[in-house]
């Protein structure tokens, strides 16, 4: 039976078309951009590499996204654009031992562990587009922006696991763009020379205003816009429905293991870490952050990202006792806010319908590594405590949108697949559910069962009807608003006993958050 079955996966709905090459051109106010058919899902067009501000290189490091001039400039975008600069860790972790798809650097784009990954850029903020292959500038397609998580030192849009092709193939029916940002310190500075901080999450909404400004010539409705993330892009995702709530141009957000209230912004408020480096690197100006600023914009960002890089996993391995730096969103009281508690009573929150979702054991493969104990897997109690931190989030933002009425659909990833479950205990590990919603499960060796086909069939079907009509279309199969005052609320739950989709009730899923019950990570 296995081979019928990869059949269905692996080979799109065909449509007879001729799509001639004029279609793979598009015209966008900042140029003219040349894509291809996806070589496995040919009705399946992708623009894999367009630029949506200017490079944020010499004077432009470290300053908010810049927008792009009106251009008739040729694109040739066929190839992935370079990710941000980041850093390949040595210290060893689930995701570098065991399922590396869901890294940038699978595939040999990186140096070895311990350094600056070359497969990187400064000049990197640009991003991807798959539409369906005769989508024209008439379709109006709705349109999902995905932001990639990687804990806001990571991530871009060349991950294998996330190339949302097969997805579009089999719907024909929706646009997906997934988007590069700044991280780390390239994104977070957080330096006391800066007029203005948290660039990344700026470069998010940079990237959103190009496709409301931008899309409609690939097949897209400006309208009709969904802003989708996961983990670090969940909370970006959540940061920005409070940061631009009276503007969010998105019609509905998506929210994949993550909140601003799961999360603590940063309190490096004197920039101490962004000294620390510079004086590290030959920036060593105590009394004036201008001249520290300007001397650090002239040091080759691979000097950057590898001082910073070792000595972040200097603090995590070989030396514990030493201070730690971390260079992650801070609360500037502009994007990022110190009490989202108040924003919720303030009603300074978008009111528009999201998704909030979470996998059943979201710490199984964020604990540190049992790297001489892969049979039992991490600590249990440390399992539990960081899973609940994250579904306690959810649940909570949950309820103060019930208070404001706001329509909220939540579901639970329940999986546990063979294929992309190396080990037993990692159960539906943080950021299984990707796999799923992007119909890439079937990249790893492994055999597929009907049930993991037909669960990521489902979970397609459930957002995509989110995505076509925020308010009446996740009615249309089955999928109704979560509620807490009415009886523990209603939740889809993917891929769990037996069953691609079944509705359970919230309390049994988030109950412990509220002194009922304990938590269960089988669900």
């Amino acid at each position: 039976m296995l081979l019928p079955l990869l059949f269905t996966l692996l080979v799109p709905f065909a449509r007879p078309a001729c799509i001639s090459s004029d279609s793979l051109s598009v015209t966008a106010s900042t140029g003219i951009f040349t894509g291809l058919l996806n070589p496995t899902y040919p009705t399946v067009r992708e623009f894999r590499n367009v630029p949506f501000a200017q490079p944020p290189v010499g004077d432009l490091r470290w300053l908010p996204p810049q927008k792009l001039s009106g251009s008739s400039q040729h694109y040739d975008a066929t190839q992935y654009p370079r990710s941000c600069p980041q850093f390949v860790s040595r210290v060893k972790s689930v995701w570098s031992e065991q399922i590396p798809e869901w890294l940038i650097f699978d595939g040999g784009e990186s140096t070895s562990a311990g350094l600056y990954a070359y497969g990187t850029s400064e000049d990197c903020l640009s991003l991807a587009i798959w539409t369906p292959a005769d989508a024209t500038a008439t379709s109006k397609l709705p349109v999902i922006v995905f932001m990639t998580g990687g804990g806001m030192v990571t991530g871009g849009v060349n991950i294998p696991i996330q190339i949302p092709a097969q997805w579009v193939s089999r719907s024909q029916s929706h646009i997906v763009v997934t988007i590069n940002y700044r991280v780390n310190i390239m994104g977070f500075p957080n330096a006391a020379g800066l007029k203005t901080q948290n660039v990344g999450l700026r470069d998010q909404r940079a990237a959103v205003e190009w496709v409301q400004d931008n899309i409609a010539p690939f097949g897209g409705d400006p309208a009709a816009i969904t802003l989708w993330g996961q983990s670090a892009g969940s909370r970006s995702t959540d940061y920005y429905n409070f940061a631009y709530y009276q503007d969010p141009i998105a019609r509905g957000f998506f929210m994949q293991s993550g909140t601003a209230l799961s999360s603590r912004a940063g309190t490096d408020f004197q920039g101490t870490n962004f000294t620390f480096v510079a004086r590290n690197l030959g920036c060593d100006f105590p009394n004036n952050k201008t001249a520290e600023l300007h001397c650090m914009r002239q040091v080759p960002v691979s000097d950057i990202e590898n001082f910073v890089g070792q000595y972040q996993d200097d603090s995590t391995t070989s030396s514990p006792h030493q201070a730690p730096i971390a260079f992650t969103p801070i609360a500037d009281e502009d994007v990022v806010f110190s009490n989202y508690t108040a924003r919720y009573h303030a009603g300074q929150v978008a009111k528009v319908p999201a998704i909030m979702s979470n996998t059943a054991n979201e710490y199984s493969s964020l604990a540190p590594y049992p790297l001489n104990n892969l049979t039992d897997g991490p600590n249990p109690q440390a399992v539990s405590t960081g899973t609940l931190n994250t579904v306690c989030g959810i649940s909570n933002s949950s309820l103060y949108r019930n208070e404001l009425n706001v329509s909220t659909y939540r579901y639970v990833y329940g999986g546990n697949f063979s294929n992309i479950n190396p080990l037993s205990w990692m159960g539906a590990y943080h950021a299984s559910d990707l796999a799923m919603m992007f119909g890439t499960y079937g990249i790893r060796a492994g055999a597929l069962s009907q049930l993991e086909i037909e669960s990521s069939a489902a979970m397609q079907d459930y957002v995509l009807a989110f995505i076509k009509d925020p308010i009446n279309g996740p009615k249309g199969v089955g999928w109704m608003p979560y509620d807490h005052r009415d009886n523990g609320g209603q939740m889809a739950l993917f891929g769990a006993d037996g069953n691609a989709v079944q509705q359970v009730n919230g309390t049994a899923v988030e109950g412990v958050c509220y002194g009922e019950g304990s938590y269960d990570s089988t669900p």
